[in-house]
């Protein structure tokens, strides 16, 4: 379960991570609950702030995804991490002096997407080169796990420093956690990194494009993920509104819910993690039925208490949807195209949430905040259902006897 932790880089790495992802995840409550603060619990404002995360995606991502394949990932990420650390000194200090107003924290969140944006599909190609192809689903299921863990601690440590501190010095102490990458990167051996042959024609976007538009074992995946994220993986905006709204409970409540959340993702992530092989279509499809139905029964819970025992069994199966994903992409490709294809994938993973952001939003403001939890889930069961419908008839009786065991071996 935790080869890839035997090679020196991949160490140096996610611990790296480790530490800045925990930063990152205390910020996003803190964000999350300034919004809250200064815009009179408004769940359009939290849907609007979440949708300017993520909207540089779609500009920035394939861009990205070019520089990838053309460039030294190491040294991009090193100027990504540096520049996050710029950007949370600042914010940090508006809100610690008192000046910080909504419109700051709309500039801020469009700045730190624009990073992330670049940022994302660099780090996740990067896996290939530290640890080479026959250890790469071991290692993003490990890096999945390390981004559930933070997401465990770090949202229970924001809402004890919130309490405790106020919103100011949980994002100065984010800026700090970005020393934790830097010295990391800095520290590998670049010649013990698993790198393509230079391409002698330089690397376009249009290519990658082109080569995922042949593949429809690439397109089936992208398109789940797509609408699937869109509209039912906004649990930062969704169980913040439910904390503050429906339970009327403070910033450690809607900690404690998000570390639940966490914890099922952790258990996710390493139920991934012994997987060597390319996931089928039907772990895909499988984990995405299963998501589904337990975010729709997610969206009903009556308690609080029983919001926390559900939040993790769905998000164990929110993190195996992913992973399985994004095994059968970046295992399905080589690596010349790897940071491209990569790119498209996370564009339409997380770039789709600046239109299913504020849907959810408004769903939970002007319908109920209840409704922006099980409409996710319902969406998720359509695809699902919609998706293997299609396979059966372009398949057959042939793939439906493949199927029915798949599934079934899901289930247990």
């Amino acid at each position: 379960m935790f080869h890839s932790l035997r090679v020196r880089n991949y160490r140096l790495f996610v611990t790296g991570q480790f530490i800045s992802l925990i930063g990152a995840w205390m910020q996003f409550v803190a964000q999350d609950w300034l919004v809250l603060q200064l815009s009179d619990n408004s769940g359009t404002a939290l849907g609007v702030i979440t949708a300017l995360q993520f909207l540089p995606i779609l500009v920035l991502t394939l861009w990205a995804g070019k520089l990838a394949d053309r460039y030294d990932k190491r040294k991009l990420l090193i100027f990504a991490n540096a520049a996050w650390g710029v950007l949370a000194i600042a914010l940090g200090l508006l809100v610690v002096s008192g000046h910080v107003q909504l419109w700051h924290l709309f500039v801020s969140a469009a700045l730190f997407g624009s990073i992330n944006a670049i940022e994302v599909p660099i780090r996740q190609s990067f896996a290939g080169e530290l640890v080479g192809t026959d250890l790469l689903p071991n290692a993003l299921s490990l890096s999945a796990a390390t981004f559930n863990t933070a997401r465990i601690i770090g949202p229970a440590l924001a809402g004890v420093g919130i309490a405790w501190l106020g919103t100011g010095p949980v994002f100065l102490l984010n800026a700090l956690t970005y020393l934790g990458p830097l010295a990391g990167l800095i520290m590998m051996r670049s010649a013990e990194l698993h790198r393509a042959a230079p391409s002698r024609t330089p690397a376009k976007i249009s290519d990658g494009l082109r080569y995922v538009r042949r593949r429809a074992d690439l397109m089936l995946p992208m398109a789940m993920m797509g609408v699937i994220a869109m509209l039912g993986y906004n649990f930062n905006l969704t169980l913040a509104i439910m904390s503050k709204t429906v339970f009327h409970n403070g910033a450690a409540s809607f900690g404690l819910l998000t570390s639940a959340l966490a914890g099922g993702a952790l258990m996710g992530a390493l139920a991934g993690a012994k997987r060597r092989a390319r996931p089928s279509v039907f772990v895909v499809l499988g984990g995405a039925l299963l998501f589904g139905v337990l975010e729709t029964i997610l969206g009903f819970a009556p308690t609080y208490w029983t919001m926390i025992a559900l939040l993790f069994p769905t998000g164990f199966a929110m993190v195996y949807l992913a992973q399985a994903c994004n095994q059968r992409v970046q295992m399905g490709v080589p690596a010349e195209y790897r940071g491209r294809v990569t790119a498209l994938y996370m564009m339409v993973f997380a770039g789709t949430n600046p239109i299913g952001a504020p849907i959810v939003g408004w769903l939970a403001e002007h319908v109920s905040p209840r409704s922006s939890i099980w409409v996710g889930g319902l969406t998720a069961i359509v695809v699902a259902i919609t998706a293997l419908v299609v396979r059966i008839r372009l398949r057959g009786a042939d793939d439906l006897r493949v199927a029915v065991p798949a599934l079934a071996r899901l289930a247990r």
